[in-house]
């Protein structure tokens, strides 16, 4: 794991994002209150611009340069949630550990951070129903030495996290006050998390 490869996969997600921007739009429009893809955009250019200042910094660095930048510049929630995301991942890094073992234990973190600051658990149709189930995978199939064979596990698992927001009642964010009328809509958050995810898989994937 390196810089370079960091703000590929940054890239990666943008372009994936960028390319599903209508159909997350109208996803927050049905249950939320439609500015989670202009936050998730915006929050995407700004850590990209950090490229040249942090390519060659060291990792745990990096992703607490990342975490601070959404936290100060993307609002909603999800800018919130996403840099405790980051910030979680850089007090995790450990350079004796190879990068799978690396990425597996700082996204476990991550996502136990924003678990905490969010106060939301998986089947309550957040990015959460996404993240959670990615992270305890990736735990599981940390010592697997077939890349491959990973990233198609965790798409899996983060399709099916996703998928599974459709027939959730929502009891955090906008979504919760529309109660049986959000089921039939899948989470926004939990889309644009699977796509990010996704995009990150497909790096290893057909290789």
């Amino acid at each position: 794991m390196n810089g370079d490869q960091i703000f590929n996969s940054i890239n990666n997600i943008q372009i994936s994002i960028k390319n599903h921007k209508d159909e997350i739009e109208k996803l927050d429009q049905e249950i939320g209150d439609g500015d989670h893809i202009f936050n998730i955009l915006r929050g995407l250019d700004e850590i990209l611009n950090l490229k040249e200042e942090l390519m060659d910094k060291p990792i745990d660095h990096i992703f607490k340069q990342l975490g601070m930048k959404i936290m100060t510049t993307v609002g909603g929630s999800s800018g919130a949630l996403f840099a405790t995301l980051l910030m979680g991942m850089s007090k995790k890094y450990n350079s004796d550990l190879n990068a799978l073992h690396n990425l597996s234990e700082m996204f476990f973190e991550g996502v136990q951070s924003m678990k905490k600051r969010g106060k939301a658990d998986v089947g309550e149709k957040t990015m959460l129903d996404v993240l959670i189930p990615v992270s305890k995978s990736l735990i599981e199939l940390q010592n697997e030495t077939d890349f491959e064979k990973v990233a198609n596990n965790i798409n899996n698992v983060a399709k099916d996290g996703m998928l599974s927001t459709k027939d959730i009642i929502a009891t955090k964010g906008r979504a919760s006050f529309l109660g049986e009328r959000a089921k039939g809509h899948i989470d926004p958050g939990a889309r644009s998390s699977q796509l990010a995810i996704e995009a990150i898989c497909n790096q290893f994937i057909n290789k």
